[in-house]
């Protein structure tokens, strides 16, 4: 049942404990996603491994999360949301320790693939679950809370990772990046039977198993050769896949259509994309998360170009994470000041910064980047939690598993795009060039082009009705 729109004597009294545990299932997918790209290289030597297993226990994880978000986010509807999240988690500790243990490449990538589906099934639990247990009145804070757990899960993963390599705990080297994970999970799964309240929807079907087939294809041939192709060449089969994802992405449609029409329960419902700005919200979410280049771009010019370790790269980028531990703390003020516009207030914000780290870096004068990081950390802040939450209470809460894993799909599909366009048009200007000018200008190009995506998203964000006009 669903008890989100409970009156106040009815709310749960473990909601705030319950959200601690409900963030670290939020926390632990992003923070594995950027955690080891650091420890590529130490893994590389140990394991004797290939330049293309390298990619594949990146992509590996980050396809295979992405393309089983919207089935993850349909199971907690189905089958209950604290079922489904503690299964997924305790998955996610199996396959981390799978990864912890690994003895050769493939069961590293096995290990990571399994990660990846594991995180597809736990994370959209945590925003669904926000959005059933918390009142309207105290949304706000607690989906920013979850933007700042997804900001510094970001931030972590990025010196987290070279430091704890270098305290070598235990001696197990890389490895440490995986098994951490362990004693977390220990204490937040058994922790999440006890504090947290089932919710599901009320109007459970069986799970439609044709639409998820279909739609992890789709985005499978979507997101795999933008993944994989720039780093091969974009060899044939690559360009076949990519091909292949419109009709795919058609077919879905069509079933789920007919699905619906013949009375089932379609993964996607149909008439679920014709509530009112939906659907301008989920693009809104794809143009955001082109900022997800970022990551790729600025971590190049900081080691590449100015020579930086990993971890010192980490900790220039700090910030960044001051910026996005504050961000969420204004948003609720952001909210008060500029209402529905405060998701495209916070990407301007955003926006802003990326064009100041363009033009300092463009000027030489990278001393001062700390300003421009703050503001790229503070407008993140501000703006996920506001266009979550605008996205996800568009629909009835016994459908924000679904809406749930939509907008994390989105913003995953949004990551992989920009990704492998913008990090193209990186490396495109780049060329053989290794020299701090060379990187600084293909940075700086790549920087404004991300800037416009957010301010694009932005506006989308910003046409968009208010919830009160579109609740049902």
């Amino acid at each position: 049942m669903e008890h989100s729109r409970d009156p106040e004597n009815h709310l749960d009294p473990r909601r705030w404990t319950a959200l601690a545990i409900l963030l670290t299932g939020a926390f632990l997918p992003p923070l594995d996603f950027f955690i080891v790209n650091v420890a590529l290289p130490s893994i590389r030597v140990d394991l004797q491994a290939s330049a293309s297993t390298m990619q594949l226990i990146i992509s590996g994880y980050a396809t295979t999360y992405a393309v089983m978000l919207i089935t993850g986010g349909r199971l907690g509807d189905l089958y209950g949301r604290r079922n489904v999240f503690l299964a997924g988690m305790v998955a996610f500790g199996v396959a981390s320790a799978l990864c912890g243990f690994a003895w050769s490449p493939l069961v590293l990538i096995t290990g990571r693939i399994l990660q990846g589906f594991a995180a597809a099934v736990m994370a959209p639990q945590a925003l669904a679950s926000i959005n059933a247990i918390f009142p309207d009145h105290e949304k706000s804070r607690a989906l920013s809370f979850y933007a700042l757990t997804f900001g510094v899960a970001s931030m972590a993963g990025l010196f987290l990772g070279g430091a704890l390599i270098a305290l070598n705990l235990f001696g197990v080297g890389w490895r440490a990046i995986f098994l951490i994970n362990l004693p977390v999970i220990a204490i937040a799964a058994p922790a999440s039977v006890v504090m947290l309240r089932e919710t599901r929807s009320e109007h459970a079907h069986k799970l439609d198993l044709g639409g998820a087939a279909l739609i992890a294809l789709a985005l499978f041939a979507l997101i795999s050769p933008l993944i994989e192709g720039r780093e091969h060449g974009w060899p044939v089969w690559s360009i076949l896949t990519l091909a292949a994802s419109l009709p795919l992405l058609l077919l879905f449609w069509r079933y789920e259509q007919k699905l619906g029409a013949a009375g089932g329960d379609p993964i996607v419902e149909p008439r679920l994309l014709q509530v009112p700005g939906l659907k301008r919200g989920l693009l809104a979410a794809l143009f955001f998360y082109a900022f997800a280049a970022f990551w790729l771009t600025f971590s190049v010019y900081q080691q590449g170009g100015l020579g930086r370790t990993p971890f010192e790269a980490g900790v220039a980028i700090l910030p960044a994470a001051v910026g996005f531990v504050l961000g969420p703390f204004a948003s609720e003020r952001i909210l008060r000041v500029f209402g529905r516009y405060s998701a495209a207030a916070g990407m301007t914000l955003e926006a802003a910064g990326l064009f100041g780290t363009a033009a300092l870096v463009s000027f030489g004068a990278p001393k001062f980047l700390f300003v421009a990081l703050f503001l790229i950390g503070a407008g993140q802040g501000i703006a996920l939690p506001n266009l979550v939450k605008t996205v996800v209470q568009r629909v009835d809460p016994a459908r924000s598993g679904l809406a749930s894993g939509l907008i994390n799909s989105m913003l995953q599909i949004g990551g992989a795009l920009a990704t492998a366009l913008i990090g193209g048009l990186f490396f495109s200007i780049l060329g053989p060039s290794t020299d701090v000018g060379s990187i600084g200008h293909a940075y700086s190009v790549a920087a404004v082009a991300i800037a416009l995506c957010l301010l694009f998203a932005g506006w989308l964000s910003a046409g968009l009705p208010s919830n009160k006009e579109v609740r049902r």
